[in-house]
């Protein structure tokens, strides 16, 4: 992720749902499995991994939720527009820090966010190109490894 993005602003497509994210993100991935692929009608998603507390809307109409059970069996939550159907968020309940994976193309400048990590490339495309420096999983990673250590103070903060 290049540079701070605090304060970034996003909503669906109609306009009816807004947000504000009021810190950095923990992360941000770009997750190829089919889950994804489906979810998003695309090659793969841009997440966000941002502590609910920092997700701010600021309008009257709340997103409106559905469970699904993904790849690994685990149910998430996925949060949507009710009016014109843009997929919002996603809360996964495996995940720490009770968190959403906010989709970055919901935000009104994506191009504020790049990912850190592309993550379950055992079933990308193969057309998909990722960039050499790119560090990519066939399926998850170790924590450690990939965060940085701000993401891993404020992980271990929330867990206390």
């Amino acid at each position: 992720m290049s540079g701070k993005t605090t304060n970034l602003t996003g909503g669906c497509a109609c306009g009816r749902i807004r947000y504000k994210l009021k810190n950095d993100p923990l992360i941000v991935h770009a997750c190829h499995c089919r889950d994804c692929q489906r979810i998003t009608g695309s090659a793969f998603v841009i997440n966000i991994w941002i502590e609910k507390q920092f997700v701010e809307t600021s309008s009257k109409a709340a997103p409106t939720s559905f469970r699904l059970a993904g790849g690994t069996g685990q149910g998430h939550e996925v949060y949507f527009c009710d009016r014109c159907g843009t997929y919002l968020w996603s809360d996964y309940h495996g995940a720490p820090n009770d968190a959403y994976f906010v989709r970055a193309g919901t935000l009104d400048k994506p191009e504020s966010v790049t990912p850190d990590v592309h993550i379950f490339t055992r079933s990308k495309l193969p057309w998909v190109q990722l960039p050499k420096d790119a560090p990519a999983f066939k399926t998850f990673y170790p924590f450690p490894k990939i965060w940085s250590a701000e993401s891993k103070a404020r992980l271990i903060r929330k867990a206390r």
